[in-house]
């Protein structure tokens, strides 16, 4: 399968690189969102890319918007992709690229946890709360959580962590109405999504969504949705709280950095052969499970 690391299209303007998509000008109201298959691990984006990973990705939140969007609108204009480059270019979008609504994005990243994992695992054991939201005493590490908490993040620059927020700061940065609509909506999406991945077996433990405004004010959902980048899934039949579940994403890539003496910081150490390979192989079995389709190459 041919990889694709930075896309070079020169027929529309070039808004920016971001850590795994290229983004360009259609006119003054769309964008062309292209995802390469760069990945990013602790921020960092690696030297070698994971071959169809940028596929998966933009399939797979293709699926979600599809299957999702009767709860809230989305960027999605249904122009092809294909039909605003040059003809040389074609090869470069196919399968992984969107034409979008060119929105403005909210500045902040709207998380909903439906499991204690990760950050928040960590956050818990220190202050027995997720972002300031106390929980019940004596959670083990990846146990399913009361109820879905939902815990903002505030956008970071390129290369920077993004940073965890209350929702009072959340409200004070975009509104109060906006703040309890990205809530709610976000929520609304998670549960969803959790409910229909039961089905095929796959736990969703958490995932963040990115919403933006139109013209009229209207929030959209945007960017990506519910991909392996995005969000924690677990095989459901390997699943037991006490322990971190394996997951379809880009895991081995992180187990083997924590391996290394690197300050995780650019630039990125190589990844071995094998590290690639297992990862793609995770990728591409999430889309499988999740969709029940193959990856359209």
């Amino acid at each position: 399968m041919n990889s694709l690391y930075q896309t070079s299209i020169h027929s529309l303007p070039l808004l920016g690189h971001g850590k795994v998509r290229d983004n360009y000008a259609v006119g003054d109201d769309k964008i062309l969102i292209v995802t390469t298959d760069r990945l990013s691990a602790f921020d960092v984006v690696m030297n070698e890319p994971i071959p169809g990973k940028g596929m998966v990705l933009n399939q797979m939140s293709d699926f979600w918007f599809e299957k999702l969007g009767h709860i809230v609108p989305n960027h999605l204009t249904g122009v092809a992709p294909e039909s605003v480059v040059a003809a040389d270019e074609v090869e470069q979008v196919k399968g992984r690229a969107v034409v979008a609504k060119r929105l403005k994005p909210i500045m902040v990243e709207a998380v909903v946890r439906g499991y204690i994992i990760g950050s928040g695992w960590k956050d818990y054991q220190d202050t027995g709360s997720i972002c300031g939201i106390k929980l019940p005493a004596g959670l083990q590490q990846a146990e399913k959580l009361p109820e879905p908490l939902f815990t903002p993040a505030a956008k970071a620059e390129l290369g920077e962590h993004d940073e965890n927020i209350s929702f009072a700061d959340m409200e004070s940065r975009i509104g109060a109405e906006l703040a309890a609509k990205m809530r709610d909506v976000s929520i609304a999406l998670y549960q969803a999504a959790a409910d229909y991945a039961a089905t095929r077996g796959i736990i969703i433990a958490d995932t963040k969504f990115e919403f933006g405004l139109d013209d009229n004010g209207v929030m959209h959902l945007m960017d990506e949705v519910l991909t392996a980048d995005s969000s924690r899934f677990w095989p459901a039949d390997s699943y037991q709280p006490g322990m971190s579940p394996p997951s379809f994403d880009k895991q081995f890539v992180r187990d083997y950095l924590e391996t290394l003496s690197w300050g995780k910081t650019a630039p990125a150490p190589a990844l071995p052969a094998d590290v690639i390979d297992k990862t793609q192989a995770k990728y591409f079995e999430a889309i499988e499970r999740l969709t029940g389709q193959k990856l359209k190459a």
